[in-house]
């Protein structure tokens, strides 16, 4: 995954895609310090959460720009999301997050909203990266309103 965010850089730089090179290397240096923090090479997965991270990050400043009536920022900072989507996994299906929810509080019956870092911790790792994290955590608040 790395490599291949520093190829299509090399491309970017050949092509002088400028909105490209930059998001690119936004991302090159957030992995870098993602790695000097971990003391280690990231692994893809790892390189995912980045990715998310910085994809996050865009999202709530489109927030804040619109706030702003910046429709030029916003614009910007949309394709950069596009750009950064390209490199993330195939996202899951509404439908496939319910399910995945839906088969969590049958394994674990929550009780009560106390319940809810049990189930967080049970379906994390097969959504994350693939699936908008905030959203499934109100998916999962809602339902256990609903208990």
């Amino acid at each position: 995954m790395k490599d291949k965010i520093l190829k299509d850089m090399v491309a970017a730089m050949k092509s002088q895609d400028k909105l490209r090179l930059s998001v690119l290397r936004m991302v090159k240096g957030a992995i870098q310090l993602e790695e000097i923090n971990k003391k280690s090479e990231l692994s893809d997965d790892d390189v995912i959460g980045v990715l998310a991270k910085q994809i996050k990050t865009r999202k709530e400043s489109i927030a804040e720009f619109e706030k702003g009536n910046r429709f030029d920022l916003i614009e910007q900072t949309n394709m950069e999301i596009a750009i950064l989507n390209e490199y993330m996994p195939a996202q899951l299906s509404e439908e496939d997050v319910d399910k995945i929810i839906d088969d969590a509080f049958k394994k674990i019956n929550p009780t009560s909203q106390s319940d809810m870092g049990k189930i967080m911790g049970m379906i994390t790792p097969l959504l994350k990266g693939k699936a908008d994290m905030s959203s499934v955590s109100k998916k999962v608040k809602e339902k256990l309103a609903n208990i």
